[in-house]
């Protein structure tokens, strides 16, 4: 290797939110470049799924179902990654939801209260616990997945970008707390990426193409887009790089 790394040979990272998506490239990319990967999200059957892609480039995958809403889940999910593998050099969270599209003033609390649950509160115990840990064994990586919304809030999105704001800051706030620790903290603000989450924003063809032409690069995003960033911003390579949010959007203008 030369000066510039971005091996991950030897780490062991979780990723959050890794059924499918951003988050199922993200693990990928990771074991790709020699990471065994724990991946984590509600649903076991789509994990497993993930795992065993993980598993074909010859790295660990392992498949562990945990709601980033509730914190036992969370704390429980970190126990049983501290007993495999007895560290975790790499946090990645990237379990969003965004169950409400629709005006702000029609809005019922429970929009928000879900969205909040899952975009923000969850990835900040998770990131607690886990950045515990990493103060135990010299130091790691935490990557949030915020988005554009967290600049600028999107159409009928309102709530999400407020989560998405908040997980910006987030990065900031850990990032300055926990550098003692030598856990850097950096975030990944996609913009309109094909994902099954984003849907509403581009399964139109029109709604789409609409979208695609807002971009500089004239093509919506797909996951691989934001996985070779993210690759980057949790290796060596971006050793002096933390509190930052990097926006993948395609040139959006």
């Amino acid at each position: 290797m030369g000066m510039v790394n971005i091996s991950l040979e030897g780490k062991v990272a979780l990723v959050a939110g890794a059924s499918r998506g951003i988050g199922r490239a993200i693990a990928i990319a990771f074991a790709e470049q020699g990471a065994d990967v724990i991946v984590s999200s509600r649903k076991q059957a789509d994990l497993d799924i993930v795992a065993k892609e993980i598993q074909q480039t010859g790295r660990k995958g392992v498949a562990l179902a945990s709601h980033m809403a509730k914190v036992e889940d969370s704390k429980s999910l970190v126990a049983k990654i501290k007993d495999q593998f007895g560290r975790i050099d790499i946090l990645v969270n990237c379990a969003g939801t965004n169950p409400y599209f629709g005006p702000m003033i029609d809005a019922e609390e429970w929009a928000w209260d879900a969205t909040f649950n899952v975009n923000l509160k969850g990835p900040f115990l998770l990131s607690q616990i886990v950045a515990r840990l990493m103060k135990e064994t010299g130091g790691g990586n935490i990557l949030n997945i915020a988005s554009v919304g967290g600049f600028r809030p999107g159409y009928n999105q309102a709530i999400y970008s407020v989560t998405k704001a908040g997980m910006i800051m987030l990065t900031e706030a850990m990032s300055a707390e926990w550098a003692q620790f030598n856990i850097r903290v950096n975030a990944i603000a996609p913009g309109v990426i094909k994902t099954r989450m984003a849907e509403a924003l581009w399964k139109d063809p029109a709604v789409g193409e609409a979208a695609a032409k807002r971009t500089a690069l004239k093509r919506l995003g797909i996951p691989e887009d934001i996985a070779g960033a993210a690759v980057f911003l949790v290796s060596e390579a971006s050793s002096y790089i933390t509190g930052e949010t990097i926006v993948i959007a395609g040139g959006r203008f």
